[in-house]
């Protein structure tokens, strides 16, 4: 497979490894752009082979729960510019979609679509109205609701939300000691974004993925690799553990005590309240994530009307 000048800079972009490196890596895998970002993971050479896709979206994510109902939201709309998205029109309208999702239990965008507001209008009516009056195209992207306890968290006014469901033994939820170690746990998912709930949320095939590019990387380094073979295993197990402790929430050093994991910040409060807290599940969206947004060329633009 041939592979051009644009893919390599695609991948320099995705990976932040130099031009020659990224080509040789193109070279290897013959243009295979995720067998080339595998290479410089195995070759330790990618700064950030994480790295999805270029955030550049706007708009905002909303995030709400009703603890008497027990059901929650949450939601992101996206509109053009930044501006926009600190309208409170459209903020009010975000909240508006987020209550609707609530109390309707729609399936998905269009299902909400078709909902009907207290005005009489159904919200796409009411979408268009907004993009009408604010003179930006607007979408609702996606949602989600819940139900059970509950507890959410919006960063930065709606750039990352947040909603997590727990499960709790009688006359816990009610406590302003468990609502504050909801939102201890929100805000740590918002702040260190964990892929994963805990270590049987791991597919398997992510971990012999891990293992794969460790032993890799391994062999690639003069030092390491001609270690015994258990010697080389035991390396192994340990970065595993600590890719554990890196993406699982509940194995996730707490942020605001590094002394102990998510896990252990959650059984000491339910101890404390005389209890049993227990992470079920949550969701974290980020305003704009894995949206390309096109970005124009100012000069290029200019160049061409002189031409």
């Amino acid at each position: 497979m041939a592979f051009t000048a644009k893919d390599v800079q695609t991948l320099r972009q995705m990976t932040g490894c130099g031009m020659m490196d990224c080509k040789k890596a193109l070279t290897e895998s013959n243009g295979d752009m995720d067998k080339a970002v595998e290479y410089l993971r195995e070759k330790g050479l990618s700064a950030a082979a994480k790295k999805a896709g270029r955030i550049a979206a706007e708009g905002i994510v909303y995030a709400v729960a009703d603890p008497a109902k027990k059901v929650g939201a949450i939601i992101e709309v996206n509109s053009e510019t930044d501006f926009v998205a600190k309208n409170a029109d459209f903020v009010a309208f975000v909240e508006q979609c987020a209550h609707i999702v609530m109390e309707q239990n729609p399936a998905d965008v269009d299902a909400l679509l078709a909902c009907k507001a207290a005005e009489g209008m159904t919200v796409e009516e009411l979408l268009r109205e907004k993009i009408l009056v604010i003179g930006e195209n607007l979408k609702i992207r996606r949602f989600l609701r819940q139900e059970g306890d509950l507890a959410t968290y919006i960063h930065a006014g709606g750039v990352i939300g947040v909603m997590v469901q727990f499960a709790v033994s009688d006359g816990i939820a009610g406590k302003a000691e468990f609502a504050e170690c909801g939102k201890d746990v929100a805000m740590q998912i918002a702040a260190i974004n964990p892929r994963y709930l805990n270590k049987e949320a791991v597919p398997a095939d992510v971990i012999e993925e891990e293992k794969k590019i460790l032993e890799a990387q391994i062999q690639n380094d003069e030092k390491l690799k001609n270690k015994p073979a258990q010697v080389i295993e035991k390396m192994v197990t340990g970065r595993v553990e600590k890719f554990y402790k890196e993406n699982c929430l509940v194995d996730q050093a707490f942020v605001k005590d590094g002394n102990m994991n998510v896990a252990q910040y959650v059984e000491k409060v339910a101890k404390d309240l005389g209890g049993s807290i227990e992470i079920v599940s949550f969701t974290r969206f980020e305003k704009g994530e894995g949206i390309e947004k096109k970005v124009d060329d100012f000069a290029a633009e200019v160049a061409s009307m002189v031409k």
